[in-house]
């Protein structure tokens, strides 16, 4: 991962760690002053919150502790981890663009394409002009980059 999403990652980690606890013992704290707590949904929905952020906590924690953080040097005209790619599908004639990103930054619908996709992996790698057969499961794909950056 580039230093920047590790950023990314550890103030996520930081605002979990402090506000979101907080917010989540103020939760089950109110649910515990409304009585028997056998039949107290919401305080059984504050502990299932609490669940979830010490899950979530503890998988951004591996991340940084198992994360190699790189520099993302001059593509030299490849395309590589943290760069923005358009492409042509030629098998629909669309164009799309992305930037090649972390698994766990991965969001399509804002342009931020996981490094492990299939389509990520063909593209890395590869100049403008290139054009690139990827195998997909709904069929082949043939790829087309036309810029980078």
């Amino acid at each position: 991962m580039t230093a920047k999403e590790r950023g990314s990652i550890e103030r996520e980690l930081g605002q979990l760690e402090t506000t979101g606890r907080r917010e989540i013992a103020g939760r089950i704290k109110t649910a515990r002053e409304w009585g028997d707590l056998k039949e107290n949904a919401e305080y059984h929905a504050a502990k299932e919150e609490q669940a979830r952020l010490e899950t979530r906590i503890a998988r951004l924690r591996e991340q940084i502790r198992t994360a190699a953080v790189m520099e993302v040097p001059a593509s030299g005209g490849r395309v590589q981890h943290g760069s923005t790619v358009s492409y042509t599908d030629r098998n629909t004639n669309r164009q799309h663009t992305f930037r090649i990103v972390a698994p766990h930054d991965a969001r399509p619908s804002d342009g931020a394409l996981s490094s492990a996709s299939p389509v990520a992996r063909a593209l890395l790698g590869r100049g403008i002009g290139d054009v690139i057969e990827v195998p997909t499961p709904k069929g082949g794909r043939v790829l087309r980059v036309d810029s980078l950056t």
